[in-house]
């Protein structure tokens, strides 16, 4: 009774919590549940919702809220004891969900409750969770003999063990690697808050003088600033070899073969479910129709893109040539030659923005934003145990002083930390006997740190990435779906999920939502008309590269597990030779093997679905042009978006909560224009 995992009363003892806890909990809990589903099934007689899927969601919300802070800490403060206990954790819990999935008297009692005279009479959530869980039971193969059973439960072990690997090699590459200068002329062009946050890196491990790291903050500002160009040859190499059989570290962490391992056995899942690959098997919960459809949309956007990137690119050499001497543009010379063109046509830089957006600021603007549209406060908790001191916790009340949810805000880059931004469940809504359990979320970024006692001050990309996050979180936080499984962000299609998280990003660029954060960290002067006007100028520079880029991941990562073959492997590099040539202007060196720390499609939820994030774009700019033609703070179409698709969760089909929203169909329109290729 000692273990804090197990007496989970409220928010997660973080502090409490030690690697050697998390095994004997999930241990136990298993053991738990395996005993309550066995009782579940003998004692009824006739299935209802109430004798048996809400039990199930009260023991599933217990294992979920035991191994959500587990899961969270490996990410944010990850150590070999907790990384060894973690692992050892997966495949038991990857066993159980497939023996859920696969239990056929589970399964007919499902079956039982939605055939019955009873189910009519559910209301629209509650015949959601179920039409899904009929649906994931097929998923899981509940249908398959015996012997197929197996071997599917065994894939699905080894699956979640070589993510876990994936993920594993790519942290320890991007933290093996580290460069101290002790000669400030290498660090040229590098602007103070830079040189300030190298510094700061060097001191933090003893060293005098700089440290540069392959955390983003240090190795963006090296690839847009610094002049010596071999410099930034070294950090492009290490970067885009992490993980990889190139590189400083070739071979130490290697992800090749553990890449192939994963699309092996995806494919041989796939085939045993009857699909014809691990693509098709994906659709099966995405809103896109098919593979084909979406390679339809995006060979189209690239279509209208391709051309824009290749002007781009012709004149960024020509720039590169005339004004900095560089003849042979390399790829480590783009951000770099890019941020030089961008100053002398807009006489704009990231760093001119920077002051204008302190953390406190941009979060006290953030939560005004959210009220102004919604109608809820937000503010922070003080005395809320957490898992490092730079966490931040706060709550959301509406009007009438209630709780809508809570959220952990870890924001900086730093050592044993995942890189990228994401959001995650912590606690799921839900109604108990005790009332209703308010959602909780776990937002996190790698921005850049608070340096020698001032507050943290972010690029507007930074600022960009966190209302991102932010937007999914509310998404979680303000449903009003009693039952988890559509509850939130559960039970959204994949490839939907995104539009609530790039519709906030669009507030970045409005002038009265900038008003409501962007002042100067000494002055509180806000952002000057002439520094609001480069911004807007240089919005889509570069637009049609940096669409392109995300076209060629989304066409590689679907032809990857579309035209996967057993006989010839993976052939990873090759298809993105071919996809590279087809779709990108940019050509990089042989070496580089972007691939091997392609965490979304190898690591995390996106494996035949990287294309979602343009897919949503579709619905997020659609939604957002709402507000543009009825008044940015339009409290009536706030409430609208809040009650058709927020508080919706997945209790209805991502197409029907957008025309509920919008009474008619999604147009491309705004994401062309969002995107600066309107004609």
């Amino acid at each position: 009774m000692d273990n804090p995992l197990l007496n989970m009363q409220g928010l997660p003892a973080f502090s409490q919590i030690r690697p050697e806890h998390v095994e004997p909990a999930i241990d136990t809990l298993l053991a738990e549940n395996r005993a309550r589903i066995d009782e579940l099934l003998t004692k009824s007689g006739k299935y209802t919702w109430e004798n048996l899927i809400h039990p199930l969601e009260m023991m599933d919300d217990r294992l979920s809220r035991v191994w959500s802070p587990v899961r969270h800490m490996n990410s944010v403060v990850n150590s070999e004891a907790l990384r060894v206990a973690y692992n050892a954790c997966l495949p038991k819990l990857s066993e159980y969900g497939t023996e859920l999935g696969q239990n056929e008297r589970l399964f007919q009692a499902y079956q039982s409750i939605r055939n019955s005279d009873t189910f009519a009479r559910l209301d629209v959530a509650q015949r959601k969770t179920i039409e899904d869980a009929l649906r994931d039971f097929r998923l899981s193969g509940v249908h398959l003999p015996a012997a197929d059973k197996e071997r599917l439960k065994a894939i699905q072990q080894e699956l979640s063990r070589a993510q876990s690997k994936f993920e594993e090699n790519l942290l320890d590459a991007t933290r093996a690697w580290k460069k101290h200068i002790t000669d400030e002329a290498k660090l040229s062009g590098l602007p103070e808050s830079a040189l300030a946050m190298a510094q700061q890196t060097a001191r933090n491990n003893g060293l005098k003088g700089w440290q540069l790291t392959l955390e983003t903050p240090s190795f963006v500002a090296v690839m847009t600033y610094a002049d010596d160009r071999e410099l930034r040859r070294e950090l492009y190499t290490a970067h885009n070899t992490r993980a990889s059989d190139q590189g400083p570290h070739a071979g130490r962490w290697d992800n090749s073969e553990v890449m192939e391992q994963i699309l092996r056995l995806r494919y041989e899942a796939a085939r045993l479910l009857g699909f014809a690959n691990y693509a098709d098997k994906s659709f099966a919960t995405k809103m896109a129709e098919s593979p084909h459809q979406v390679i339809e949309f995006i060979n189209d956007l690239v279509q209208r893109a391709k051309p824009v990137a290749e002007q781009e690119l012709a004149d960024l050499r020509s720039f590169a040539a005339a004004e900095l001497g560089i003849t042979d543009l390399q790829p480590w010379d783009i951000a770099y030659v890019s941020e030089k063109l961008r100053q002398r046509r807009y006489a704009l830089s990231q760093e001119d923005l920077r002051p204008y957006f302190p953390v406190d600021r941009v979060l006290a603007g953030l939560f005004g934003l959210v009220q102004r549209l919604y109608g809820f406060n937000i503010e922070q908790r003080n005395e809320v145990d957490t898992w490092h001191p730079d966490v931040r916790f706060y709550q959301i009340t509406d009007a009438n002083g209630a709780v809508r949810g809570q959220f952990y805000l870890d924001l900086y880059a730093r050592e044993h930390k995942r890189g990228g931004a994401w959001m995650d469940e912590c606690v799921n809504r839900m109604r108990t006997e005790s009332g209703v359990q308010i959602p909780v979320a776990y937002m996190t970024c790698n921005s850049s740190p608070p340096i020698d006692g001032k507050p943290a001050l972010f690029t507007h990309d930074e600022v960009i990435t966190l209302f991102h996050e932010f937007g999914h979180g509310l998404h979680h936080m303000l449903t009003l779906v009693d039952y988890p499984e559509v509850s939130g962000i559960n039970g959204v299609e994949w490839d939907a999920v995104e539009m609530p998280s790039q519709f906030m990003e669009n507030w970045c660029w409005e002038r009265e939502a900038l008003d409501l954060f962007a002042k100067h960290y000494q002055t509180g002067e806000p952002l000057p008309d002439d520094l609001y006007r480069k911004l807007i100028a240089a919005r889509h520079f570069l637009a049609g590269m940096q669409m392109l880029r995300q076209l060629e991941f989304a066409l590689f990562d679907l032809r990857l597990h579309l035209e996967y073959d057993p006989q010839q492997g993976g052939r990873i590099q090759a298809l993105v030779d071919e996809v590279r040539d087809a779709v990108a202007v940019v050509k990089p060196p042989s070496f580089v093997r972007f691939q091997h720390s392609f965490a979304h499609i190898f690591a995390g939820g996106y494996g035949a679905g990287y294309y979602s994030y343009k897919w949503a774009e579709v619905l997020s700019a659609d939604v957002f042009a709402a507000f543009e033609e009825h008044g940015l703070f339009d409290r009536e179409i706030g409430r609208r978006f809040l009650h058709c698709v927020l508080e919706r969760g997945g209790t209805k089909s991502a197409m029907e909560l957008f025309k509920d929203f919008r009474n008619r169909e999604p147009r491309i329109d705004a994401l062309l224009r969002h995107n600066g290729l309107a004609a």
